[in-house]
């Protein structure tokens, strides 16, 4: 979404809206309707920008992300930690 580029889908983490909020559903599990990132910053600051979530899950008004913001952020540090 943010990028625009094609992965596969276990390389990208879905996103659901609940009750106003952006939420990451890493095991894809959750009920309704789901958008797709990279789990990078990078990708998720342009789907930001270009107001990209209220459109893919079909909600109106603006969406909460810091939830989002602060678990694609632990998952960039994770794999810096894990790259030598």
């Amino acid at each position: 979404m943010g990028c625009r580029e094609r992965a596969a889908k276990s390389e990208l983490l879905r996103i659901v809206a609940i009750e106003g909020i952006c939420a990451p559903d890493p095991s894809g599990t959750l009920p309704g309707r789901g958008a797709y990132v990279h789990p990078a910053l990078v990708c998720l600051d342009l789907a930001l920008r270009r107001r990209a979530f209220p459109r893919a899950l079909r909600v109106q008004g603006p969406l909460d992300t810091a939830e989002l913001r602060r678990n694609v952020e632990a998952a960039e540090t994770v794999a810096q930690q894990a790259t030598p």
